[in-house]
């Protein structure tokens, strides 16, 4: 074996993917889309949306991959009805003229523990580049004709003011922490 086939075979190993090519659907019932940002600059305030909708298209390699997602804004859980109902308000997010935020992938690169998807991230009118830290959990068969999942955790940040979002700088933190958890299921034989 030459220094080239070497070469070639250990690129090859870093883009195959241990998933099956197709649409995968999102299980929504084991996936969160989590956030967290600062308050009055002492405390977190934690949240998540429960209204998301998730796509995976698996190709034959990791630069085949694409990920979409849209998350329905007022589903905003805050663990406090007042807060929720405020962050919906034309002070913040404006629910009325932002409903959604929605994310496209626009490439995941990496290798071994380390992976990282670069996106659009849209909300309202306003898209800009995001890039999340991708933790790949793995494939399982779930018992029972569950199918084969697949988990994922992805993490990364905004900040507030680039998305238009700059109510009450100093009461909220600029930035935002995302958390996602992901499962999806395995497209099934046609």
């Amino acid at each position: 074996m030459t220094t080239d086939d070497i070469n070639a075979t250990a690129a090859s190993d870093t883009t195959a993917l241990p998933l099956r090519p197709g649409q995968w659907a999102l299980d929504p019932l084991h996936s969160n889309a989590n956030f967290q940002v600062r308050h009055l600059g002492i405390s977190k305030v934690r949240g998540r949306f429960t209204g998301v909708t998730a796509e995976l298209v698996v190709g034959e390699r990791v630069e085949d991959v694409r990920v979409s997602a849209t998350i329905d804004l007022a589903t905003i859980d805050t663990g406090n009805a007042d807060r929720d109902a405020h962050v919906l308000s034309p002070d913040l997010l404006d629910v009325a003229k932002r409903p959604t935020m929605v994310f496209r992938s626009t490439g995941v690169s990496g290798a071994g523990e380390d992976w990282t998807m670069a996106g659009e991230l849209t909300i309202g009118e306003v898209t800009r580049p995001v890039t999340l830290a991708v933790d790949f959990g793995g494939v399982v068969d779930v018992p029972m004709g569950g199918g084969r999942h697949a988990g994922f955790e992805a993490a990364g940040e905004i900040r507030r003011s680039e998305f238009g979002l700059d109510f009450a700088p100093g009461l909220l933190g600029e930035v935002v922490k995302i958390q996602l958890d992901m499962q999806f299921v395995e497209p099934s034989d046609a």
